[in-house]
């Protein structure tokens, strides 16, 4: 294999077979972390800058590209900019991955932390105000937007799920992690066209609002959204399980064991998720999760048990301790506990039953004004827009 650009370095069919993982049924787990910058973004990042390329809303030398991130896609903006002459700044916040951090400076690019949390606990809310002030004071720069820009949608449909169609003959059950829903999204729309009567499923953070979900302060990055995305609009899934975020932690740690192979935070997520509804799965039924990023990014936070005693454990005693909720979007709508919780975890209280049921699928983001890379362009608009 000769590059001539290291945008060039996408693995796009890479699978790992995870041998009886739930309920003694095999799953298979798209592998993006090994993807130049470490993760999936890489395909956002040059869709959403060669989207405003073909629009004629980027000039080499000239513009400046902004985007809100927690990490990965930051870090995947920097290389894509780096590479094609761009100037490009990250928005992020104090959870953002450090080392994602560090590589994105030295890509070139610029890093900006907001301190301050937004009315509903998140950082996203912060980070987007930040952006329009930006917007405001620099003629010469533009929003990516990945919250509402459909070419994030758009290449994972062209993408990732064709790679994941042409790799298999069937796909019963497709998990995916989520925070601006472009790569549930794009995968769910291509999938059901391939694969009739796939149950796609959505995975998020306790604390997410992206479906509906009470908002509530989160540490682990690039999963869940505190502003609900307008990308959200064409998500439709056929399950949504929120996970709280000690037993992301848990998922990780035990893969790592186990499966020799350490995961990031997203992919832990999905991992719990996967298990959580094994019973489920039947006999010869194909199962593919997206696996977002790998962990290394992470040995300073979900693989440091300090770091988890300081910042995850402290919230968990403090919230409605539900190791896992599954909401079923089809045909109405179901709860229960994860089916292999400790005893620690109760069953799910009536009131927060009532709130799942009612805010399900319709959650409101707050509008924020900004000159964005959606729609017709560079213009000023009052879209809602969220993701993390």
């Amino acid at each position: 294999m000769i590059i001539d650009s290291p945008l060039e370095l996408i693995f796009r069919d890479l699978f790992y077979r995870v041998a009886a993982f739930a309920g003694g049924h095999d799953l298979f787990l798209k592998l993006e972390g090994f993807n130049v910058t470490g993760s999936i973004k890489v395909k956002t990042a040059i869709a959403l800058v060669e989207d405003l390329e073909r629009r004629g809303l980027a000039m080499p030398g000239e513009t400046v590209m902004i985007e809100s991130s927690s990490g990965n896609l930051g870090l995947a903006l920097s290389l894509v900019c780096a590479t094609k002459g761009y100037e490009f700044i990250c928005v992020t916040d104090p959870n953002a991955n450090r080392a994602a951090i560090k590589s994105i400076e030295l890509y070139g690019g610029k890093v900006i932390v907001v301190e301050n949390r937004d009315a509903v606990g998140g950082f996203l809310g912060t980070r987007l105000e930040r952006i329009d002030e930006m917007l405001h004071s620099n003629p010469n720069a533009v929003w990516l937007n990945q919250y509402s820009n459909i070419a994030n949608k758009n290449v994972h449909a062209e993408e990732t799920a064709a790679e994941i169609a042409q790799a298999f003959d069937r796909v019963d059950w497709m998990f995916v992690g989520t925070g601006t829903t472009g790569t549930f999204g794009g995968v769910s729309e291509r999938l059901r066209e391939e694969f009739p009567g796939i149950k796609v499923v959505a995975v998020e953070p306790v604390g997410s609002v992206t479906f509906g979900g009470e908002p509530n302060k989160r540490s682990i990055p690039g999963i869940g959204t505190s502003v609900r995305p307008q990308l959200a609009d064409h998500a439709k899934p056929d399950r949504i399980i929120s996970i709280e975020e000690e037993q992301t932690v848990e998922a990780c740690l035990s893969f790592a064991r186990e499966r020799h192979l350490l995961v990031g935070g997203s992919t832990g997520s999905v991992l719990a998720a996967v298990q959580s509804i094994a019973s489920e799965f039947k006999p010869g039924e194909t199962i593919v999760a997206i696996s977002p990023d790998l962990g290394e990014k992470y040995l300073d936070t979900i693989y440091d048990p300090q770091w988890v005693e300081n910042f995850i454990k402290p919230r968990v005693a403090e919230t409605i301790p539900i190791s896992t909720v599954v909401a079923s979007v089809a045909g109405g709508v179901e709860f229960r506990g994860g089916s292999s919780l400790p005893s620690k975890y109760p069953e799910i209280p009536s009131e927060m039953l009532q709130v799942v049921s009612s805010t399900n699928g319709n959650g409101n983001g707050n509008g924020h004004g900004n000159h964005s890379a959606n729609g017709n362009g560079h213009k000023h608009t009052k879209n809602g827009a969220s993701g993390e």
